[in-house]
């Protein structure tokens, strides 16, 4: 797979960097639910198996980003735009329940908030190569 032209942005940079700190959280909050399986005591053993493994798959979608961005692969937008966008709904959870929950859940919506106009930003998709036909093999 051939590389863009374009070199990485400042912007393009910070996105993928908050997409990697994004899947090691949620990826974090996976273990910690299968940790807390066997070292505590769940009162569903599979809910707290299932609960865990789903929460670790999710972190497959930020990680992919995360390096779909760093090489510049403009298939990886989508994935880190749909990432940004999943977390509405968990900012909203948590600064609505208060609490130590408030200032989590505005530190995340400052999160994906910087990472949507790093991603939407021009520079990013002239980086990427979005919208821009893709290249044809010399002598073809």
């Amino acid at each position: 797979m051939e590389t863009p032209a374009h070199p990485r942005t400042p912007r393009l940079v910070l996105a993928a960097a908050l997409a990697g700190v994004e899947a090691a959280v949620v990826a974090g909050l996976g273990l910690y639910e299968l940790v807390m399986l066997v070292a505590g005591d769940p009162e569903s053993k599979r809910q707290a198996l299932f609960g865990g493994l789903t929460v670790l798959a999710l972190a497959a979608l930020p990680a992919a980003a995360t390096r779909g961005l760093w090489l510049r692969r403009s298939w990886s937008r989508g994935p880190a735009v749909i990432t940004q966008l999943m977390a509405v709904p968990v900012v909203w959870a948590m600064t609505t329940a208060g609490g130590l929950l408030l200032p989590l859940g505005i530190a995340l919506g400052a999160i994906a908030l910087t990472a949507l106009v790093c991603l939407l930003s021009p520079s990013t998709t002239e980086a990427l190569g979005v919208g821009r036909p893709p290249s044809s093999p010399s002598g073809a």
